[in-house]
């Protein structure tokens, strides 16, 4: 399955010089967050494949304008062809947001879905905004990582970790990929195509 996964900024790939032929193969759409919803909404008019979105930490404005023809997958697991995608958006609270939270709101957050996640026999991805704690994370406040997402990569052992808020920009710790045990850890910052197996 090509999987093509999008943060933080609007490429310009597909903002500025878009042609159909750059969908051409994707069967999956991943957002990350913080990108503006007519940018998502402008893509699902192209798209075949189902657009999944989590919230960034950016995105309140989407309570008003939800990128259309988009599905949100917050708290929820959807399942593409055999794919188990889990959602947990947002990143740690540094300030008032919709979208920030504590370390213990996130962990009470996964907590909330073990029941499902056991029921389905867990996930293939997880998408996220913000990353793990400790991997490609940063050191200050407002990018560092959630504990409860290393917890549910060591309890899960998922295929993919798809997250966004650490530009590449920023050097340093910001990796476009890693792995964490068997999990492969990936960077949407502006856009990035990947491939995972169907079940």
């Amino acid at each position: 399955m090509k999987i093509l996964a999008l943060a933080d900024e609007e490429s310009p790939y597909f903002w500025d010089y878009f042609t159909p032929d750059r969908l051409a193969g994707v069967d999956l759409v991943l957002s990350c967050g913080d990108l503006n919803s007519q940018y998502l909404s402008f893509l699902a008019t192209y798209s075949h494949a189902p657009i999944l979105y989590v919230h960034g930490n950016h995105d309140d404005c989407y309570e008003k304008t939800p990128p259309e023809g988009c599905i949100c997958i917050e708290n929820r697991l959807f399942i593409h062809h055999g794919v188990r995608v889990f959602g947990l958006g947002g990143s740690m609270r540094y300030k008032p947001g919709r979208h920030q939270y504590t370390q213990r709101e996130m962990s009470l957050r996964a907590l909330r879905m073990l029941p499902k996640l056991a029921w389905h026999g867990g996930f293939d991805i997880l998408l996220a905004h913000a990353p793990a704690f400790g991997i490609g994370d940063g050191a200050d406040l407002p990018h560092q990582g959630f504990h409860a997402f290393r917890k549910l990569l060591d309890r899960w052992e998922p295929s993919c970790f798809v997250h966004g808020h650490m530009h590449l920009s920023y050097g340093g710790s910001a990796k476009r990929e890693c792995f964490y045990n068997s999990t492969r850890v990936i960077n949407a910052y502006d856009h990035y195509f990947f491939d995972i197996q169907s079940p």
